[in-house]
């Protein structure tokens, strides 16, 4: 970054001024709607996670409408067809030739913002149309590539409590999601004022705030935000430490309750997602040094749905967020070679 003040100052003001619009309409959630943001800055996937009326699809339909970008939104059911998500060919006849060809007809996943309401009602034939479309940024039908448009989010939602009718998402396209937000009930005073509101709601009016241009900017900037190796080599720490699978680094203990209830830890895509959004994390906190706070701001979000558990947790009933807790707890941030030590200093003195 040429200037990094004023190119923090310019995600800053990106960030509050779409916080600001989706406020009008989401009341509280300040988290939830931090996080789902950072995932649109870093050009990553989230996938939303909670009981039925905590206004998961307004509130991605809400962040849609605050940018100039292309929308679509997908009912999932047990009987949707991948070719209902990616399109289809169909034939056509030719009325200046007479001839019949085959035409693609684009599906809605060629827009900038998919909403994929209740991904997991839909069976895993369907899920896996959205691989390649996650992770490549085009779609394959007929043997013939079709680019997505730039940028494109997966934004998901997901019920956690009614299993009948449902699907457990694949493992590979969960690590696909950089984000797994869990949202909460609100508290009183925010139940009260949405309650005000839904009694007086007149369709509140939505300005868009940031164009294609706009969002490719400031996702580039996150991207050339600059990180010490320290910082990275303990987002890595605290990755490795989760493949329970594999021999611990030298020097490091893994935590007993990784040893006790991990069956299988995050892959090096969840190490990218760490720093990713751990650069995301310090320019939105005005500092011009990623540091190890940032990463752990994001380890929640980022590992959840990355870690599997095992018999002992469920019997246990201990979830990954009390598994990544005792990681960053015990997991050291300093380092435990000399050199490490030694550039983490340089960087706090500095």
């Amino acid at each position: 970054m040429s200037n990094p003040a004023e190119s923090i100052r310019e995600v800053q003001q990106g960030f509050s001024a779409l916080k600001r619009e989706i406020h009008k309409v989401i009341v509280g959630q300040d988290e939830v709607v931090d996080q789902m943001l950072t995932a649109i800055f870093c050009r990553g996937h989230a996938v939303v996670v909670g009981v039925p009326g905590l206004a998961k699809t307004l509130l991605i339909s809400t962040i849609a409408r605050t940018l100039s970008l292309g929308f679509s939104r997908v009912q999932f059911t047990p009987d949707l067809m991948p070719s209902d998500i990616t399109g289809t060919e169909v034939i056509q006849d030719d009325r200046a030739t007479g001839r019949r060809e085959l035409r693609f007809v684009r599906g809605p996943i060629f827009a900038n913002v998919i909403l994929a309401d209740e991904i997991n009602r839909t069976p895993p034939k369907t899920q896996s149309a959205l691989l390649e479309a996650m992770q490549e940024r085009h779609v394959t039908v007929g043997g013939v590539r079709h680019d997505l448009p730039s940028p494109f989010f997966v934004l998901a939602t997901q019920n956690p409590i009614e299993q009948e009718g449902t699907y457990p998402l694949p493992e590979a396209q969960l690590d696909r999601f950089m984000f797994q937000i869990k949202i909460e009930y609100p508290a009183l005073d925010e139940e009260m004022e949405i309650v005000r509101r839904s009694a007086v709601r007149g369709g509140e009016v939505i300005q868009p705030v940031l164009d294609e241009t706009g969002i490719r900017r400031l996702q580039d900037l996150v991207r050339q935000m600059p990180v010490a190796d320290h910082v990275i080599a303990y987002a890595l720490r605290l990755v490795r430490a989760t493949r329970v699978k594999e021999p611990m680094d030298l020097g490091l203990t893994r935590p007993a309750a990784v040893r006790d209830y991990v069956a299988w830890g995050g892959g090096p895509r969840a190490s990218e997602f760490l720093v990713l959004g751990a650069k995301c994390a310090a320019m939105l906190a005005g500092s011009t040094h990623v540091m190890p706070e940032h990463v752990r701001a994001v380890a929640r979000p980022v590992l959840r749905h990355r870690i599997l558990t095992n018999f002992n947790a469920e019997a246990d009933q201990v979830g990954t967020d009390q598994i990544i807790d005792a990681l960053l707890k015990e997991i050291p941030v300093e380092g435990v070679t000399p050199g490490e030590r030694r550039e983490m200093n340089e960087v706090m003195k500095g």
